[in-house]
């Protein structure tokens, strides 16, 4: 039955996930017809505002990642144009792109971070900024883009960084290593819903090929740890969720150290405002678990649209 409601879906756009994004938006937009709304794809461009002050849709579905879709730009655009959209504000969504900033406001809420230190990519190049095994990654950046991982005996910094073609900013993240399991929830609303174990397969950890490559990542899900573990990332997602001012849907990605003589620690490594959003992504395998399929739950995030987010 249709709703009747216009609903623009809004991919693409110019960062470096642009196919991520236009991946996540036609499988939405799909979907979204599937449920009985009228949909208009939208490859984003420069003109956006334009576009959209013409078409005056209902909703804006926002299906973008990165740069410029996910870091607060569009959803002004939207909020002036007072078009009601999906997913975090204006704020939220600037902050949680921020890496170093959402650390510092996730520990001030009590969610459990590693050290870090934010330094310009030549000085991590040059030397050391923490005791190896530790993580290189840009601070505005998804998809794991420029994640480099430096091991324990290694002999210098990654040189990657002094490459004259580095397209992810001069400010990079430098970040304790936490070894063991890469897990992570998702949040509906002000609902904490299950928690996959992400195991990569032939690759270091979950890169952009773990990530977007057929096969590249086994997803256990519910993920197979103890339950006081479990209900602790439940606990912290949600917790991280508030703490940065999130609407809609989110997903909060974490590292726990379950090594036979490991820590046992458990660190929330960042939130995402914009989750990839195809059917088989994790935030709508986690969603379809706890008994949402991909229609109904594109549903949920359209009529949880609004302005002033």
């Amino acid at each position: 039955m249709s709703t009747g409601k216009h609903v623009a879906v809004l991919m693409g756009g110019w960062s470096s996930e642009r196919e991520v994004s236009l991946n996540s938006g036609r499988a939405c937009s799909a979907a979204l017809k599937e449920a009985g709304y009228r949909v208009t794809d939208i490859d984003v461009r420069p003109d956006i505002a334009q576009v959209l002050a013409e078409l005056r849709p209902d909703v804006a579905f926002n299906a973008l990642h990165g740069p410029y879709g996910e870091d607060g730009c569009i959803q002004g655009v939207l909020e002036i144009l007072r078009i009601p959209y999906t997913h975090s504000g204006v704020m939220a969504s600037a902050l949680a792109m921020n890496k170093d900033k959402a650390k510092k406001v996730m520990a001030a809420a009590g969610v459990p971070v590693t050290r870090h230190k934010v330094v310009d990519r030549l000085v991590a190049a040059r030397e050391h900024v923490l005791p190896p095994p530790y993580v290189v990654k840009p601070v505005r950046e998804g998809s794991s883009y420029g994640v480099l991982i430096v091991a324990d005996d290694a002999q210098h910094p990654p040189q990657q960084l002094y490459a004259s073609d580095w397209a992810h900013g001069n400010e990079v993240m430098v970040e304790t290593y936490i070894p063991g399991k890469e897990l992570t929830c998702a949040v509906m609303g002000d609902v904490a819903l299950g928690v996959i174990d992400i195991q990569p397969v032939g690759q270091e950890f979950y890169d952009y090929d773990a990530k977007y490559r057929p096969g590249g990542s086994r997803h256990v899900l519910p993920a197979e740890i103890s339950p006081n573990v479990y209900q602790n990332v439940q606990k912290l997602s949600l917790q991280a969720h508030r703490a940065l001012g999130c609407r809609g849907v989110s997903r909060a990605d974490f590292r726990f150290d379950d090594r036979l003589h490991g820590t046992g620690e458990l660190i929330c490594l960042e939130v995402n405002t914009q989750p990839g959003m195809t059917e088989t992504s994790l935030v709508p395998e986690i969603a379809a678990h706890a008994g949402h399929d991909f229609p109904s739950f594109l549903s949920w995030v359209v009529e949880d649209a609004s302005c002033d987010r």
